[in-house]
């Protein structure tokens, strides 16, 4: 399978912040801060926290071997770190197992260590897909579907007035993370972004063609937490949610159609 996931990144770079990534062993952060926050010292100090979490995180997963495996609900012990508690929480109302929120609780520390330590106006950070943003503008967000014709065709527009939010999106077809289905994209808009992230996997998981989409959507508008969703499978969609379904031009750096 080929990974090449990353290179939806350059359609964030002309928005007037300053980005800059982040990387620690699988964790590949993509940060964006307002222009009038951004900090020399910030890039460093990300990096240590990013390093310091992960390193708690694998110690305690080394010990605890079930937990990093577990397709089911699992609870941590009482000795691991809160983070990974909280995902072992958020599995428990998705019905998969912890680690389909490791991106989304990764992404959201990050962003909170920034956010605490240098009071930025604005911050997102994207892990793999996986998005934490907290900003003052609307955002038009593609999806990125692999060799799906919709990849980066569509997507949704969220209005500044419901952030921060946590965007999360899950494929059977691209990347490294384990999908038991078949999708293309499934992206998954909740306030919490732990919740995103495994939704949008347990959703995906559940996806094998194109007939399955919309049983899928039905099933995401019965859940509360879960704000707006997009389904891609080959050249068909599916959507619902409070946001707007977007269209974009060939080149997604010109924008979506009018």
């Amino acid at each position: 399978m080929e990974y090449k996931e990353r290179s939806y990144r350059s359609r964030f770079s002309d928005n007037g912040r300053r980005w800059f990534c982040v990387r620690f062993l699988e964790s590949d952060l993509w940060i964006g801060i307002d222009n009038g926050s951004y900090h020399a010292s910030m890039e460093q100090e990300a990096y240590t926290a990013l390093v310091e979490l992960r390193r708690s995180m694998d110690a305690y997963l080394i010990s605890d071997h079930l937990y990093k495996s577990a397709l089911i609900p699992y609870d941590a012990g009482v000795e691991a770190p809160s983070i990974l508690k909280y995902m072992s929480k958020v599995s428990h109302k998705t019905g998969i197992g912890p680690m389909s929120a490791v991106a989304g609780a990764v992404a959201l520390y990050v962003a909170e260590f920034i956010k605490e330590r240098f009071g930025v106006g604005e911050v997102i950070v994207e892990n793999g897909g996986d998005i934490y943003a907290d900003v003052r503008e609307d955002m038009d967000i593609a999806v990125f579907a692999g060799e799906s014709p919709l990849s980066e065709r569509v997507g949704l527009h969220i209005p500044a007035s419901a952030f921060p939010l946590g965007i999360c999106t899950s494929s059977g077809t691209v990347g490294p993370s384990l999908s038991l289905g078949r999708a293309d994209a499934v992206m998954i808009v909740c306030r919490d972004v732990l919740l995103a992230d495994s939704y949008a996997t347990a959703m995906a998981n559940r996806i094998r063609t194109a007939a399955d989409l919309q049983p899928v959507i039905d099933s995401i508008r019965t859940v509360p937490d879960i704000l707006g969703a997009l389904a891609v499978k080959d050249d068909r969609m599916a959507v619902c949610g409070q946001f707007e379904l977007r269209l974009f031009r060939n080149d997604h750096h010109q924008g979506p159609l009018p």
